[in-house]
Order: structure tokens, then sequence, then C-alpha cells
């Protein structure tokens, strides 16, 4: 969903490109999984997507058109909390949202 076609370096360049008011729901989910993980996880893009790494790939994130996406980079994180996603659009490895979702998955 960005808007220009730069690979960003980093998070706060790719959320600079992300429109309102998918941007301000990025922010809080970003903010969300850094209060959950390690101190010492890092910020990182991979696949073209923000993600948070900590002994290898946490969980990844990122806006599109109509939705907003989170990717669990474990199979075992989906079937943990398959009951309290119940409520989402999931798939193997990805969980979806609305734009302007007033509770993220991580809120």
């Amino acid at each position: 969903m960005q808007k220009s076609n730069r690979v960003p370096k980093d998070i706060d360049e790719y959320l600079e490109d992300v429109p309102e008011p998918a941007r301000t729901t990025l922010n809080k989910v970003r903010a969300a999984i850094r209060a959950a993980v390690p101190a010492e996880a890092t910020e990182a893009i991979s696949y073209g997507i923000p993600t948070f790494k900590y002994k290898g790939g946490l969980i990844g994130f990122a806006a599109f058109k109509k939705h907003c996406s989170l990717f669990p980079m474990s199979l075992a994180v989906m079937a943990a909390f398959k009951k309290e996603l119940a409520g989402y659009e999931t798939s193997k490895g990805t969980i979806r949202f609305p734009v302007t979702s007033r509770r993220p998955p991580l809120s």
C-alpha cells in the first residue's frame, strides 16, 4: 500500500509512505509488538515489510489497499491463538484486519 516505489530502509521510512488511517493503525500495532517482544528484539525490513527479529523472525506487519496484516512467523502461534483470532480473516500465516480497525489483533 506504499505510495512510492522506493524500498524502505527501516520501519519509519515504510510508515512514511503508508496513507492514513492505515499509518495510525500500524503505529499502534508497532507499539504493541515493541511492548511484547524482548528488549533485544530488533526492527528490520524483510521481504519489503516491517519485521521484528529476535533469534530469527518474530512477526511482520504491513498495509494493503483494503486491510492491514500481521504475519506471525510461527504456525504454532496461529494455532495457539486460533480461538482469539476467530473474528479475523486468517490464512496459514496471516491475520488480516481493517485499515481503520479500532481493535487491531494486538491491542
